[in-house]
């Protein structure tokens, strides 16, 4: 298969488990890029199996994380997937058609589509996890990552095409793999808020769980998906309410920050 003039990016910490399938289906780039931060599992014996170049940076952050993994890539045109997310047979072939075209224009970048994966089955009715539109493959002198700590964006100007056809995201293979990415994810958005000396509302407290479930489970129709829409709803909702918390936390009783840093990290949970 020939290859493009593109690099695969990939940010890894024990990601043993799924490296390969992310890597191998995206064959036709000419440079696979795997930014470690410190694995201790066999992440990077076997990205370099499959093909990867591999370069360690101690942990950034994720947004600073993927813009450093922008300066060490060989190719302008940069396609961005995490380790548990891969191509579907159908985006590669999209992508091998339509890369050319876009490639030689003036285009920052594009959108592609995510479908989940999660407790081992698609989800079908529950919109973040049927097609949600991500802007993952750009050029890196015209698009750049947010330096935000969790939950990055890709900020460009002008307008983007979006492909059609979707990228898979294995969506934490159990529940206390979900719970632990939810107990990160809210420390590291409370870091930022911390840094941004965001308003403390824990007025907003006994509404945001409420609000938060319905918005997912009846708007955004989770309760389609039966059960496990259930359980999405319930742990996004979950995660509004303890960010808010835990926030409160970090700004009346300062000491709380370090403390928890060194037992997340212990635990292998923080970096």
């Amino acid at each position: 298969m020939p290859s493009l003039p593109l690099t695969l990016a990939v940010i890894t910490h024990n990601e043993a488990e799924n490296i390969a399938r992310c890597l191998d289906s995206v064959s036709f780039a000419a440079e696979k890029l795997v930014v470690d931060s410190g694995s201790d599992d066999d992440t990077v014996t076997i990205a370099k199996a499959h093909g990867a170049r591999v370069v360690h940076q101690d942990w950034l952050g994720f947004g600073p994380q993927r813009n450093f993994a922008t300066t060490q890539c060989a190719h302008d045109w940069i396609l961005v997937l995490d380790a548990d997310e891969y191509l579907t047979q159908e985006l590669a072939a999209e992508l091998q058609q339509r890369l050319p075209e876009l490639m030689a224009s003036g285009t920052p970048a594009a959108y592609l589509r995510r479908s989940t994966i999660y407790m081992g089955r698609p989800m079908r009715w529950y919109r973040p996890a049927v097609g949600e539109r991500m802007a993952r493959l750009y050029h890196r002198g015209r698009a750049r990552w947010s330096d935000a700590r969790v939950h990055e964006s890709l900020h460009f100007e002008g307008s983007a095409p979006t492909l059609q056809m979707p990228f898979n995201h294995v969506n934490n293979p159990t529940l206390p793999h979900k719970q632990l990415k939810v107990l990160r994810y809210a420390e590291l958005k409370c870091r930022d808020w911390l840094d941004k000396r965001k308003p403390v509302r824990m007025w907003q407290a006994p509404f945001v769980f409420m609000l938060a479930f319905l918005k997912d489970y009846l708007f955004r129709l989770a309760f389609l998906d039966g059960w496990r829409g259930f359980m999405i709803a319930q742990t996004a909702a979950s995660y509004a309410l303890y960010k808010r918390m835990r926030y409160y936390e970090m700004v009346n009783n300062p000491e709380s920050v370090s403390r928890a840093a060194h037992i997340l990290t212990h635990h292998g949970i923080d970096r």
